[in-house]
């Protein structure tokens, strides 16, 4: 109970240290979750608890998320390079979406939660791709906090799709190239019926994008922490929204 008391006014302390302000909340905030192996690594474990520990975080995040009043949550789960892994520790990332939303779906759809997946299913394991077909299809009609797992995503091969897709129609007499706009290049890339993120957290202390949303973050705000995955809390997220919310925002122009 004393612990308990003590977390919640640390909660406390936290917000009130931090001074956010609701109404400058980001709308749409993406997270490189980094760090899992590393974490069980430091405390003599298997790089596979690491990772069912991170998940346990993307829950904290999320329910975080939904408190402050972001909207929409991004989360990188798997690029197009994590196959370059060890195969048992591929086959347990792919497991992982199966058993977090076997056990979270529920309370995600009682809690209106919409969940998304950018990515590239077609190279997804049959169970992986289910579970997420499941979770989309449930939560569709939800309204609140958009929870986007980018899983197999890759962000070169989704601007270099974006294109393809331009150069299909110019072939087709349908798009001359000289009407080429960004906002088509935008509407064509996986997250095109989403905004742009306006702040991107990654934690472990890694100072790179990793073939993350390059299109997109081009003038989100960026924000980067020490701590590993899953250490991540209510509190590391409440910092992040604090220092975004004394940055000015300019766009390349001048405030």
């Amino acid at each position: 109970m004393i612990k308990r008391v003590r977390s919640w006014l640390n909660q406390e302390d936290s917000q009130q240290a931090h001074r956010i302000s609701p109404d400058n909340i980001p709308h749409h905030v993406a997270i490189i979750m980094d760090g899992n192996g590393r974490w069980a690594k430091r405390r003599g474990m298997p790089r596979i608890v690491g990772h069912q520990n991170g998940m346990k975080a993307v829950k904290r995040a999320a329910i975080a998320a939904d408190d402050l009043g972001i909207k929409i949550l991004t989360m990188y789960a798997f690029s197009t390079e994590n196959w370059k892994r060890p195969k048992d520790e591929v086959d347990f990332l792919m497991k992982l979406p199966q058993e977090f939303l076997a056990i979270e779906l529920e309370e995600l759809i009682q809690k209106n939660v919409q969940v998304r997946m950018m990515g590239h299913p077609e190279d997804l394991p049959q169970h992986t791709r289910d579970a997420m077909e499941e979770a989309v299809a449930r939560t569709a009609s939800n309204t609140g906090l958009v929870l986007n797992f980018a899983l197999n995503y890759g962000s070169r091969k989704e601007i270099t799709e974006s294109i393809r897709a331009l150069g299909k129609d110019i072939r087709e007499g349908t798009l001359l190239p000289e009407d080429i706009t960004e906002e088509m290049i935008g509407e064509r890339l996986l997250s095109g019926d989403l905004p742009d993120p306006d702040l991107l957290i990654r934690t472990s202390g890694e100072l790179r994008l990793s073939n993350f949303m390059l299109w997109q973050l081009a003038y989100s705000e960026l924000w980067f922490t020490d701590i590993y995955w899953p250490e991540f809390t209510k509190e590391h997220l409440i910092e992040a929204v604090a220092e975004y919310q004394h940055r000015t925002r300019r766009y390349g122009g001048l405030s």
